[in-house]
């Protein structure tokens, strides 16, 4: 069942929010819609990679693409990553079955902002907790990237979601500030 501000009425008084808080409510469900966009759409991009990883490497050697200018050793790593991907796809296809996991992670997690959209205020801590995940993709690009192999340049793009992917929920929970305190209503005195 839906509460009533989710129709626009503030529960504790009854009455519809100013313009100014309705205006506040829909920045931050446009940011919040925007975030789970990208997060959709990174999840499913985590399930083409033999013909994602072809696409990159074809892009990245072809005669538009001046990367091997910008980043000596850039077109060699997709090439192995292209070349990894492939095989072991042709070889140990089971293998994938973990990016397939970890696509339906990125929906699940998703999907579990529909309660943010609907009621920030009340699921701000959904957005907090988003925000800690984000902080928590450095560490682990930074322990996990060098274990595995990975170049650092492509470690900083891996961090880069993290620093992206934050953006839009600090903006959110700056905006949910003094929404909180009008929805909290006044503090009893103790």
């Amino acid at each position: 069942m839906e509460s009533e501000r989710d129709h626009g009425t503030d529960r504790a008084t009854g009455t519809a929010p100013d313009t100014e808080t309705a205006a506040a409510l829909r920045r931050v469900r446009r940011w919040l819609r925007t975030f789970v966009v990208c997060l959709v759409l990174s999840g499913l991009t985590a399930f083409p990679l033999v013909a994602e990883t072809r696409w990159l490497a074809d892009l990245a050697s072809g005669p538009a693409a001046p990367l091997v200018d910008w980043v000596p050793g850039a077109l060699d790593w997709i090439e192995r990553v292209r070349t990894g991907v492939a095989e072991t796809d042709a070889r140990y296809p089971f293998l994938a079955y973990g990016t397939d996991w970890l696509a339906f992670a990125h929906l699940v997690i998703a999907a579990a902002f529909w309660g943010p959209i609907k009621d920030p205020v009340r699921n701000v801590w959904v957005i907090r907790w988003a925000v800690l995940a984000c902080g928590a993709v450095i560490p682990l690009a930074l322990v996990c990237g060098p274990i595995r192999g990975i170049p650092l340049a492509w470690r900083f793009i891996d961090m880069s979601f993290g620093v992206i992917g934050v953006i839009p929920l600090l903006i959110v929970l700056r905006a949910l500030r003094p929404l909180e305190r009008s929805f909290r209503g006044p503090v009893a005195a103790g």
